[in-house]
């Protein structure tokens, strides 16, 4: 009964090592694999913020050119609000073109 308590746990003591062995080795291979990952993110997320800032200035363009217009026809019709209005649009337009500069300024 001694003999075979003993080859239990050295049966036990080989397989708790082998697991060991498998654990240390996937540590040390996700090691270089998170850090090749983590490089490859960075580099993609960089990558989209030239167009990103373009497509937020061309969405400024477009909501300056609406704003323009509503303006206008509140200025034609003689609306007292008019000042408000222009504030306003002129407003979103300069928020959207500085958010992008400072964005890109930021993470790049």
């Amino acid at each position: 009964m001694n003999k075979n308590i003993k080859n239990a746990l050295k049966s036990k003591r080989t397989i708790l090592s082998a697991a060991l062995m498998v654990a240390a080795t996937a540590s040390v291979f996700a090691q270089g694999n998170g850090l090749a990952g983590i490089n490859e993110a960075t580099s993609m997320v960089s990558s989209y913020f030239d167009p990103g800032t373009k497509l937020i200035y061309a969405i400024g363009a477009v909501v300056g050119l609406i704003g323009g217009v509503k303006v206008y026809g509140k200025f034609s019709s003689g609306d007292p609000d008019t000042s408000k209005t222009a504030a306003s649009w002129f407003g979103a337009c300069i928020f959207l073109i500085v958010a992008a500069t400072i964005l890109r300024s930021f993470f790049l």
